[in-house]
């Protein structure tokens, strides 16, 4: 795949947007804004993206779920207290349901009225005009959330005539490989991340099957070393480091060389690091 940076600032100029194209910056690693900009604004809602996006973010990333009737939602939880003013699993409530809940009230007043969106809502918004990193979010709970995910972009990133529009701008990643290669058989010219919480998991060999099917191996902060991301890209894969809040972690992470940063403040990028 061309390098991410370089195609959002080529659809960007043809689009009109002034998002990347008005910093001029050449950088090879992708800012990736956490759930939107959600030091700013309540994480996975229209709010958030839509901060993240007049910020200059290269990427919103964002989590799906499905709802009892089998949308396709955008949220983090597998339940919704934390983030909204309601109760109960996000698989036990409809798509209705999960719209009257208040989901930008908690962190404040001024978002009050703020809804789940659906994954259609954030495609429709934000396709083309700038990337989005889909994670599909404890998908052994959803059982055939890869084929309505795959529907939804097929909608909006493929066109009703067919044709490919804005494929190289969408990832999407998981910590469950067996979801990833049921996503992959559906939709195989849709780049993956496979997610990586412990060291241990990214044997050679284990490098060698992920790359199989996946473009990206996506790892906590706690993770990054040079010597990993070297083995990462040694394997033919890219990487991808979730999560930054403190800007004291910048040097450290680009020195290594990633990819790719997710953070919740996407506007906090020092300018030496934007080359």
């Amino acid at each position: 795949m061309k390098r991410l940076i370089f195609i959002l600032a080529v659809v960007l100029a043809m689009t009109g947007s002034q998002n990347i194209t008005d910093v001029n910056r050449d950088q090879s690693w992708v800012n990736i804004a956490h759930r939107g900009a959600s030091g700013y604004a309540p994480e996975n809602t229209m709010a958030s993206f839509v901060k993240a996006f007049d910020m200059g973010a290269d990427m919103l990333e964002l989590d799906v779920q499905l709802s009892k009737d089998g949308q396709v939602v955008v949220i983090h939880d597998s339940t919704v207290e934390r983030t909204t003013d309601g109760q109960g699993e996000v698989g036990n409530l409809t798509f209705e349901e999960l719209r009257r809940l208040d989901a930008g009230s908690w962190y404040g007043s001024a978002f009050k009225g703020e809804v789940i969106p659906a994954l259609a809502e954030v495609l429709e918004h934000f396709a083309g005009r700038i990337g989005l990193l889909i994670e599909l979010k404890s998908p052994s709970r959803y059982p055939g959330i890869e084929q309505k995910v795959a529907d939804d972009l097929s909608r909006h990133i493929f066109g009703a005539d067919g044709g490919e529009r804005y494929k190289d701008l969408i990832i999407v990643q998981s910590a469950d490989t067996n979801s990833l290669l049921r996503f992959h058989k559906i939709m195989p010219d849709i780049p993956l991340g496979v997610i990586i919480t412990s060291a241990g998991d990214l044997s050679k060999q284990r490098l060698e099957d992920m790359k199989a099917y996946a473009e990206y191996v996506n790892i906590s902060l706690r993770l990054v070393s040079k010597g990993l991301v070297q083995k990462i890209h040694q394997s033919g894969m890219k990487t991808i480091v979730w999560t930054i809040r403190d800007m004291l972690q910048f040097p450290y992470v680009l020195q290594a060389n990633v990819d790719g940063i997710i953070t919740d403040y996407p506007d906090r990028v020092p300018i030496s690091y934007m080359k």
